[in-house]
């Protein structure tokens, strides 16, 4: 029973996205109706997790990613509702997590990258475009934006109550939840879409090109010497 009660709710995106913002939503709406739930947030666990590696590479992400999986599959075969809200940019680790877990939906968490720089506080972004922070994803490295995720939230758009419906509503579709639990959830009875979204990995996504800095600005043209002025013929 624990197994048919578990999933998990896989938050990817940019840094500074919103992913563990909507993640803390879900997870308080998910213990309204007395589910158990659980929160991994890379931000959180590199100490217990990953302290050995930075993070820094395309190979230390998909390290990151699948120890997250791991830990998420374990969670899930055990009945608890399980948030992960990390960035992991490349979509074989994330498809590698679709594989391993069985009660799995994607949730893209979507922005520009030029909302994400105004949004910042870190000041990482702006530290990345001036190369002061290498192997930025999104950046200097790219990210690799899902082809056909269960969910996405364009959170430059979406409130965070409009992203966890779009969440809830999948879950919902998938037989993870029931209409009775989403009804003290939201308020109002919803009803599961006929032909729900499940996802089977598929080919590799298109990477997109990491965002550019801004161009040193060109020397201008030396002008060209005026021709001298042609004498009049008397």
């Amino acid at each position: 029973m624990a197994q048919e009660t578990g999933f998990t709710v896989w938050l990817t995106g940019m840094l500074g996205a919103g992913k563990s913002t909507l993640s803390q939503y879900i997870e308080a709406r998910l213990r309204q109706v007395g589910r158990k739930v659980e929160i991994l947030d890379e931000d959180d666990l590199q100490d217990d997790l990953w302290k050995e590696i930075e993070g820094d590479t395309k190979e230390e992400r998909m390290v990151i990613a699948r120890r997250l999986g791991f830990v998420a599959d374990a969670l899930t075969r055990n009945g608890v509702a399980t948030l992960v809200a990390c960035a992991s940019p490349d979509k074989q680790s994330r498809d590698d997590n679709r594989r391993r877990i069985q009660r799995y939906i994607e949730v893209y968490v979507d922005c520009p990258t030029d909302e994400l720089i105004k949004r910042d506080t870190t000041g990482k972004y702006k530290k990345a475009l001036a190369g002061e922070i290498p192997n930025f994803v999104g950046i200097t490295e790219p990210y690799q934006p899902p082809s056909s995720a269960e969910v996405i939230v364009a959170s430059n758009i979406d409130s965070i109550e409009e992203g966890g419906l779009k969440v809830f509503q999948s879950l919902l579709d998938l037989s993870y939840m029931t209409p009775d639990e989403l009804k003290v959830i939201t308020g109002t009875k919803m009803k599961a879409n006929p032909n729900p979204k499940k996802v089977k990995p598929g080919k590799p996504a298109k990477t997109v090109a990491p965002a550019k800095a801004a161009k040193a600005a060109k020397p201008a043209k030396a002008a060209k010497p005026a021709a001298p002025a042609k004498k009049k013929k008397k």
